[in-house]
């Protein structure tokens, strides 16, 4: 039987084998979040880059360029790491370059597996309709904050574990983890994430209306996946 794992940060993840593994990357809050929509609105491609100054290069190659560190914009760039930036005529067709804290770096470091998917609650039937007709193992790639472990994306891990523990054997503690979480919140997680660290650094920073938005189950019918070092969306 197909096994799916997770791992609660990528500071762990060099005690994972990937190369025979479906990688799934979740930064719920914000930058998964934001290429499952900007691919809903009709982006063309996203690299991934882990730094400020890879991404400076591709905006000097005419890409569109997004920066943001500790959850605020870089100066000089274009675009943000919040969701609603987009949804603008502007993105549709483009190629975009981001780095964020979290996200953008765990992709890059998951590059060794046979696949890598972003994910979010935005997406997630989407993405367990494609895992149920592949025959690898999974593994949930949680962003977390700067090497620690946070709640959004463990609750994430947990509800694909949930919708694929009939096709997927639980590999470790940590999906078990992950699905309970999942199980315990899922009726109303907005309430059970009030206090989660992440939640109240957006709110002091005044980026409250992206966390309802990226809480919500299934808006889109996408399924964005690395190729090369750009995101696409699948079948693209």
């Amino acid at each position: 039987m197909k096994q799916i794992d997770v791992c609660l940060t990528p500071d762990l993840l060099h005690l994972h084998t990937i190369e025979n593994t479906i990688v799934v990357v979740a930064d719920v809050f914000r930058a998964t979040s934001c290429m499952v929509t900007a691919f809903a609105y009709g982006v063309n491609s996203i690299i991934p880059v882990a730094t400020v100054e890879e991404c400076r290069q591709w905006q000097e190659r005419g890409y569109l360029a997004a920066a943001e560190r500790n959850a605020k914009k870089v100066d000089g760039f274009e675009l943000d790491n919040s969701p609603f930036t987009y949804m603008d005529q502007r993105i549709r067709g483009a190629n975009v370059a981001m780095t964020t804290t979290n996200g953008t770096l765990a992709i890059t470091r998951s590059r060794s597996a046979v696949k890598v998917l972003v994910g979010s609650f935005l997406n997630l039937d989407a993405i367990v309709r494609y895992l149920k007709t592949e025959g690898y193992d999974v593994m949930v790639l949680c962003a977390g904050w700067k090497g620690r472990v946070n709640l959004e994306d463990t609750l994430f891990a947990g509800a694909l574990v949930e919708r694929l523990k009939d096709s997927y054997a639980m590999a470790e503690d940590s999906a078990i983890m992950a699905w309970r979480l999942y199980s315990e919140g899922k009726s109303n997680l907005m309430t059970y994430m009030a206090n989660a660290s992440h939640i109240r650094r957006l709110q002091r920073l005044g980026i409250q209306k992206d966390i309802p938005y990226c809480l919500q189950h299934n808006l889109y019918d996408v399924v964005p996946v690395l190729r090369g070092n750009a995101l696409v969306k699948m079948n693209a």
